[in-house]
């Protein structure tokens, strides 16, 4: 029997068939869960805006442990914060939203902060566009017509040319981490949301080596190319939508830079 929570993000997204496009599976594959894989469940939330703790509370409980420290409760409470950020803006990078997930960033909350504000701005995108439309700008921003406006990759970005030194030293790590591409997958792993997507699970401990925290990863192969790479963004020609992703990608790189330059 399907998991009433997996039934719910289903429904959300428009059915199975809207799921496993949106997710990147079959949809063999999304009909035989049961529960949604744990390895699935911060993309599909992000998708669909089920919790996380919906769709495996095994996994995401509830309740904060009373016993934790306060003091550690605080760190964690903006190491997910952060490790958020880097998910909604990988995810947005990785493949345009469909209607489910535009629906979800609508409901995007914000304050007077710079960062408060992008989120509204993105919110307000959301509701805006369509997903025809935001499918065709994510085209010609990203894939074109033998390629796109912008190549969102470090060796590019560091290089001028693709599959070069930068691409081999994030594979190192990966390496190191334990991590690899999906056979499936034809993007170099320098590509910016593969990036952002391992910079969210090293924030929450998901990967972990020595000598690759997250602030060592982001040192090495996001902050020398990262900002100039959502500067570009934001003023891109095809860039609607997509401008406010820009945004909430050059402050949250702003933002990170800034904490690592500060005294440990």
């Amino acid at each position: 029997m399907r998991d009433p929570a997996l039934d719910r993000a289903i429904g959300a997204a428009g059915g199975v068939r809207a799921l496993a496009r949106a997710v990147g599976v079959s949809q063999p594959a999304i009909s035989s869960w049961k529960r949604v894989p744990a390895d699935r469940v911060l993309t599909i939330e992000t998708l669909t805006g089920v919790p996380r703790g919906e769709l495996r509370p095994d996994l995401y409980p509830d309740s904060l442990d009373l016993a934790a420290d306060a003091e550690m409760a605080e760190i964690d409470e903006i190491d997910e914060a952060r490790a958020r950020e880097y998910e909604l803006v990988g995810t947005l990078l990785w493949r345009a939203p469909n209607a489910a997930a535009l629906a979800a960033l609508q409901d995007l909350r914000g304050d007077a902060s710079p960062l408060g504000m992008a989120h509204l701005a993105l919110a307000e995108a959301a509701a805006e566009t369509t997903p025809e439309a935001v499918s065709n700008e994510f085209f010609e921003l990203f894939i074109g017509v033998g390629r796109g406006e912008l190549l969102p990759y470090g060796s590019y970005y560091l290089t001028g040319f693709l599959h070069e030194r930068p691409l081999a030293l994030v594979r190192e790590d990966m390496g190191q981490l334990g991590i690899a591409r999906a056979e499936r997958v034809g993007e170099p792993e320098d590509h910016i949301a593969i990036l952002m997507d391992i910079m969210a699970n090293l924030i929450r401990g998901s990967f972990s080596a020595d000598g690759v925290s997250d602030q060592v990863f982001f040192e090495r192969h996001i902050r020398p190319w990262g900002e100039r790479f959502f500067a570009d963004l934001e003023i891109a020609k095809a860039a609607k939508f997509y401008k406010a992703v820009g945004r909430v990608g050059s402050l949250l790189l702003a933002i990170e830079s800034q904490a690592a330059g500060l005294p440990s």
